[in-house]
């Protein structure tokens, strides 16, 4: 076994080998930092002064014997434990080398566990706690005295105490070269650093460590595979590299615990594979340790959260066959999903039957959950008696809970009551966070009040807060509402000087702006720049693009964005159609046009009304009422004569009452109320043109079939061109 001097030397002549090449390689090692300080040992003090050396040491090692001994008297104190030592002097009197001197004679003298004890009392010591050399003559002198487990512990608080100050790396490395030098590996030391190499989520280190784990010699154990599952799980990494890592650990006859298993699952359900995590569930019950009630309920909150409520119902069904009752977690992940799915009073039913339960009760999640359902449905005095009867509950609301209630009074314009809720927050100690200034700033901005946004971000500039990504979204988008670009860009320019990263909405907001501008060029490099961040575009991103195109005229390069659109991001939507279908139709493509209308009615989407609108009518240009006719067919009868309605008012503000008669024929046929604002336009239209017949053949059906014609205040006889624009517009 290696003594201490000669691993120090041993660390020192490595060291210099390596440095030899260069002559400025020392510097960069940190290694030379740490043994620098103590390169050459200094000369021995006169024999007088090593007398009072030797004498101080004494006392202080005789002081740790009498803490520990008054320790160990107590009944509840162990054998294998080191005692929590009360020293009666200042640790200012202690030179640096004093310690390190004891700690040796401890060992020697008194027996490794006084030794250890008195080093866990240094440590809190900040002058020692991030002292390397404390730490390497502590663990060599273990190991020179036969006591390699108690250097490892040494060394597994190193890496914790250095991996508090950063520099993790500067630790593993040393631990490693005492291994090199004759300290047998250990499985709980490297442990150790795999879990601070994940807590500081650098995998491919603990990938590199992981495998210098099995090249010493040491068998990983089943907390170095949980450990590197639950790593990848965080970092995000691929599901075949996490399975890889499952199959080795239960090849090894290791069992998956609840952990790492919750773990997995919140991975597997982010990647939309839930079936996986049925497979995952089903090994851990062949292996006698099925998954638990906090297994069940992770899943439950991964469905809800991507809106899978009946998958997330038939795993609480589920639960409840094996055994396991769902507990106020489990229900509150139900209720918040339910009412992100807009199905809040499903979700106040489930409510109420935790309020009636006399083993879980809803907690201050269960009611901001509810709360925030109340006020996306805009119902507030529903949202505000549930932050009632809350606080009648003795539960007091947090910063998350006052942040949703703001949010949903600021989206209605209500700020009296918000403001009491900022003071009331404020006098309770429960102090507002950026976010809650986020939910006021943004309901400012959608007021027009963008001078109160701006003073009420400075009051929280003032409290110390700092904006973050959302903070600058929400500004630029009111910016770009404005069609004010330049300002947008101020805003934008701030938001990457503070270091924060814009998201995909940032950037669609920008893209929409100067779209809109017939900007184009600038569009296009806000979507190549937020492409190279690795964003992923949205639907509204590719629309506001397909409508700057279409407003360009240029109808081609719009369809190839959809295009693109449809293979990257889920399908397009009616908005994104009709963007493109009425550029489409400005261009006369109206084959084209066509094929993407019934393209999109064939998937189940309901056009917006002005689509179909925009399609029928430049059918009716080309005099082609048939084609017009059937394009108008695809729609449900409400839809039908919403959309007939304002085809045939166009028609008869153009004078082309032929045209208008087929669709008011057709317009009869499904709705028993004649209109009298249509039958008003076109009885107008018809008198006009001089089309007397025209006119005389509908009222006199309209009088035979018995429909129903609401009183109109206005002589129809003779209505001039500015009574029907007034008319159309009521």
């Amino acid at each position: 076994m290696l003594s201490c001097p000669s691993i120090l030397r041993l660390l020192q002549y490595k060291l210099l080998w390596h440095s030899s090449s260069s002559p400025l390689s020392k510097y960069h090692n940190p290694f030379f930092i740490f043994l620098s300080s103590f390169s050459s040992q200094p000369p021995l003090p006169p024999q007088t002064e090593l007398t009072q050396t030797e004498t101080s040491i004494t006392t202080i090692c005789n002081l740790v014997n009498q803490s520990y001994s008054s320790c160990q008297s107590d009944s509840t104190a162990t054998t294998t434990m080191p005692k929590l030592l009360n020293l009666q002097f200042h640790p200012s009197v202690l030179t640096p080398e004093q310690p390190i001197t004891v700690i040796a004679s401890l060992i020697n003298n008194s027996g490794p566990m006084v030794a250890l004890s008195f080093f866990y009392w240094a440590i809190r010591i900040p002058q020692y706690r991030h002292f390397m050399r404390f730490y390497i003559t502590t663990a060599s002198s273990f190991i020179q005295f036969g006591h390699p487990d108690k250097a490892h512990e040494v060394l597994r608080y190193m890496v914790a105490s250095f991996y508090e100050i950063g520099k993790l790396d500067y630790a593993i490395n040393m631990v490693f070269e005492i291994h090199n030098l004759g300290l047998p590996p250990n499985v709980h030391t490297l442990n150790c650093i795999l879990r601070f190499i994940v807590e500081s989520s650098l995998m491919k280190l603990a990938e590199n460590v992981f495998v210098e784990i099995s090249d010493r010699g040491v068998s990983p154990n089943a907390c170095t595979y949980k450990t590197m599952i639950i790593g990848h799980c965080r970092e995000g990494s691929s599901i075949s590299v996490v399975e890889k890592w499952v199959n080795e650990m239960m090849e090894k006859g290791f069992v998956l615990d609840n952990v790492a298993c919750t773990a997995m699952v919140d991975l597997f359900c982010k990647k939309g594979s839930v079936d996986r995590v049925f497979g995952v569930f089903k090994k851990m019950c062949e292996m006698g340790y099925p998954p638990n009630v906090i297994n069940y309920s992770a899943l439950v909150s991964q469905l809800c959260k991507r809106g899978s409520i009946k998958q997330a119902f038939e795993v609480l069904e589920e639960m409840g066959k094996r055994g396991w009752k769902p507990n106020v977690y489990t229900h509150t992940a139900l209720i918040d999903g339910l009412c992100k799915k807009g199905w809040t009073e499903k979700a106040y039913k489930l409510f109420l039957k935790l309020v009636r339960s006399e083993n879980y009760k809803p907690n201050v999640h269960t009611y901001t959950a509810m709360i925030g359902g109340y006020c996306k449905e805009k119902k507030l005095d529903r949202a505000e008696m549930l932050f009632r009867r809350m606080q009648e509950q003795d539960l007091a609301p947090n910063t998350n809970t006052y942040t949703t209630l703001i949010d949903g009074l600021a989206k209605v314009g209500n700020f009296v009551r918000v403001n009491e809720l900022m003071e009331q927050m404020v006098e309770e100690g429960c102090n507002p966070n950026i976010c809650t200034y986020n939910s006021l700033v943004n309901g400012l901005c959608k007021k027009g009040d963008l001078q109160e946004a701006y003073r009420m971000l400075e009051i929280a500039f003032e409290r110390g807060l700092r904006a973050d990504h959302i903070t600058y979204t929400i500004l630029i988008s009111e910016h770009c509402r404005r069609s004010d670009t330049k300002k947008a860009m101020e805003v934008f320019s701030k938001l990457i000087t503070a270091g924060c990263c814009p998201d995909i909405h940032t950037y669609t907001s920008l893209i929409g702006a100067f779209c809109r501008q017939k900007d184009i060029k600038e569009g296009e490099r806000f979507l190549k720049e937020a492409l190279n961040q690795g964003l992923v575009p949205t639907k509204q991103t590719y629309t506001s693009l397909i409508c700057g195109h279409c407003r360009d005229g240029n109808s081609g390069l719009a369809l190839e964005i959809f295009q693109r659109m449809s293979k990257k991001v889920s399908a397009a939507d009616s908005l994104t159609y009709g963007a493109l279908i009425s550029g489409l139709c400005k261009e006369s493509k109206l084959k084209e046009a066509r094929i993407l209308y019934d393209s999109m009615v064939d998937k189940g989407l309901t056009p917006c009304e002005v689509t179909p609108l925009t399609v029928a009518y430049e059918y009716c240009k080309l005099e082609d009422t048939v084609t017009a006719m059937a394009v108008l067919d695809r729609l449900d009868t409400r839809s039908w004569i919403r959309t007939g309605k304002t085809l045939i008012r166009k028609l008869c503000c153009e004078g082309k009452v032929e045209m208008a008669a087929e669709f008011y024929h057709k317009l009869l046929d499904k709705d028993r109320n004649a209109d009298p604002v249509i039958c008003a336009a076109f009885k107008t239209a018809c008198y006009e043109s001089n089309k007397y017949s025209i006119a005389s053949g509908i009222s006199e059906r309209i009088s035979k079939e018995g429909f129903f014609v609401a009183v109109v205040p206005l002589s129809v006889k003779r209505l001039s061109r500015e009574s029907l624009q007034f008319v159309e517009a009521s």
